[in-house]
């Protein structure tokens, strides 16, 4: 039975950065070469990134992609690891559709590849067949699908290789593959994580290691790319299901395995439309290899992992230096600070305590032991004068009021990130942005929203974790137990409760994940037993809280439907059920 040196590269790209990606496949390469690696297999579109969007359709790019390619290829030859099989994901095109009806009103014109590198040139490559146009996908739009399938024969092996999606469908390259005598199958990805994924991805490639009576080699990347996070967890599994190697969640690693595989059979009748394409790579290396950890499995901390890389590949990637965000010394500017600071360091965190003439002391206190805590800049920038000014100039009352406070923070917050240079936080929850409990260009304000997807009953529980890591690993609690005890308030008006004009957070996320999560309607979550009058409420709070959600910052997807990519719902409608809510502050 021949021994195949597999590495698989969990790589962290920057979209368009293709020399910063292919500088770090090269270093990963090398240290894959000196261990005896045979094949080298990326995540898909690793040299360009992903998601690419409409950058897929730009020749410009396109081209330029291709140069990096054979670039790429010619620096594997010249450093001595020609004969070492590199599987790359990459954009390749412009292709000729014009002959394809289907595709006759698509802008698309390229194609999502994975390419086969070897002696310096591209010895093979496979397309994406099965194109994603569903939640935060849109790839055929910007894609040409790919209609022939790929077998590598290399060392006596025959691998298949799929792209991603292509994994996922039963039908299609699957279909064609799973008669075939495969030694393993190869599966570049670009999954993005989110909460409770475990339950589908991992069963889905060991259904097809069983069904296909193969390997299944999956490699995925990480990183934050806008709003999506990649969490890696990569893994190969055998035919019986058994886990054989893991990547670890959110973090770039290279995976090493020795697969005993079966010989190929030369007599075996090739799948149609499928090529077959024998290389001839290096013997496999004897090194020992250090097998990877199963990567973490606890709920909280897979969620905080998430938060924390998809604010730091936003800031770092967008070259901010820093980032600056309002404390209140409420729970959610506290989880947001502990974030960021986990994201960044402490030191490339700035904190404003912003307090009116309603802010409580305590309040005060609360964010001053969170600086302390977590080591973060700390300034107090008192705003009672700033909203005399407009009350006493505008005559405001009632709502406009208690709003004005919110905008003259938003003002001072923006004014110090044009000053200073940092990135500003804004720190509304998934429950606030959801029924618009919120000041539009007041405490919206900010280029990123670490916990946007994040409910308000999720948001104690991830602090309440945070805190008891740190107690474990002998650090100080960084979020004030003060902060996480006392009733949410936006302090707006005197002895004001966030319960004033919400329902309780656990009865109002309760059927927030009902509406936005699963998509019932109201008929549909009141036959679960929920209030008709409360539940007619909420909707209606939600539908008119879309125009300010579309011009909300974009934050973290942690959930199967954020509000951005997944949810697409009209701002003007007239549907008797949104008519029904009661009015709530914030506008």
């Amino acid at each position: 039975m021949p021994r195949l040196r597999l590495a698989m590269a969990q790589t962290n790209p920057t979209v368009g950065d293709r020399l910063g990606n292919i500088t770090a496949l090269l270093a990963m390469a090398r240290t894959a070469y000196d261990q005896g690696a045979q094949v080298f297999l990326t995540g898909e579109l690793a040299l360009t990134g992903y998601p690419i969007e409409d950058l897929a359709l730009r020749d410009n790019f396109l081209a330029l992609s291709d140069q990096a390619l054979h670039a790429f290829a010619h620096s594997l030859q010249d450093e001595g690891m020609g004969d070492m099989a590199v599987i790359v994901g990459h954009p390749s095109g412009p292709q000729v559709v014009e002959d394809d009806p289907t595709l006759l009103h698509s802008p698309a014109r390229a194609q999502n590849r994975a390419s086969v590198l070897l002696g310096g040139v591209v010895a093979a490559s496979y397309a994406k067949h099965h194109l994603p146009n569903y939640a935060v996908f849109d790839e055929f739009r910007t894609f040409v699908p790919g209609d022939t399938g790929l077998i590598l024969r290399v060392g006596g092996v025959d691998l298949g290789v799929v792209i991603c999606e292509d994994l996922w469908r039963s039908d299609g390259p699957v279909a064609s593959l799973t008669p075939y005598p495969l030694g393993a199958l190869l599966v570049p990805n670009a999954s993005p994580f989110e909460r409770d994924k475990d339950t589908v991805r991992e069963p889905l490639v060991r259904t097809r290691a069983r069904e296909m009576n193969t390997t299944v080699c999956y490699v995925n990347i990480v990183g934050g790319q806008d709003d999506l996070v990649f969490d890696g967890d990569s893994m190969i599994i055998d035919p019986s299901g058994t886990r054989l190697a893991s990547g670890p969640r959110f973090h770039e690693s290279l995976i090493l395995c020795d697969l005993e595989l079966d010989a190929c059979d030369p007599h075996a009748a090739l799948p149609e439309h499928t090529d077959l394409v024998t290389l001839e790579v290096r013997e496999p290396g004897t090194q020992a290899l250090t097998v990877t950890p199963l990567p973490p499995t606890n709920d909280l901390e897979i969620l905080w992992d998430a938060l924390v890389t998809g604010t730091r590949d936003y800031v770092d990637k967008n070259r901010f230096p820093s980032v600056i965000l309002g404390l209140s010394g409420g729970i959610d500017s506290a989880v947001c600070a502990a974030i960021a600071a986990d994201a960044l360091g402490g030191d490339r965190v700035y904190g404003v305590s912003m307090p009116s003439v309603h802010s409580s002391g305590h309040s005060q206190d609360d964010a001053g032991v969170l600086a302390r805590n977590i080591g973060l800049h700390y300034r107090t920038e008192p705003i009672a004068d700033l909203v005399a000014a407009f009350d006493n100039q505008l005559g405001l009352t009632g709502l406009a009021a208690e709003n004005v406070q919110a905008r003259a923070r938003g003002v001072v917050l923006m004014a110090l990130s044009n000053q200073e240079g940092h990135l500003v936080l804004t720190t509304g929850n998934k429950s606030e942005l959801a029924v618009g409990y919120s000041t539009i260009y007041g405490d919206s304000v900010g280029g990123f929203a670490p916990i946007k997807d994040v409910p308000k009953t999720l948001v104690w529980e991830l602090a309440r974790w945070r805190n008891a890591h740190a107690l474990a690993h002998g650090e100080t609690p960084p979020i004030p137990q003060e902060s996480i005890e006392k009733p949410p308030s936006a302090e707006l008006r005197p002895g004001q409760s966030d319960q004033d004009s919400l329902p309780e957070y656990d009865l109002l996320d309760e059927i927030l994940d009902l509406l936005v999560v699963q998509g019932l309607d109201l008929p549909q979550i009141v036959a679960q037993g929920f209030d008709e009058e409360l539940v007619s409420e909420i909707v209606g709070l939600v539908a008119r809280a879309e125009w300010k959600r579309r011009q909300g910052a974009i934050g973290p997807r942690i959930s199967s439907v954020a509000f951005g990519r997944d949810r697409r719902l009209p701002i003007t409608s007239s549907l008797t059920t949104f008519d029904r809510g009661a009015q709530h502050p914030g506008e």
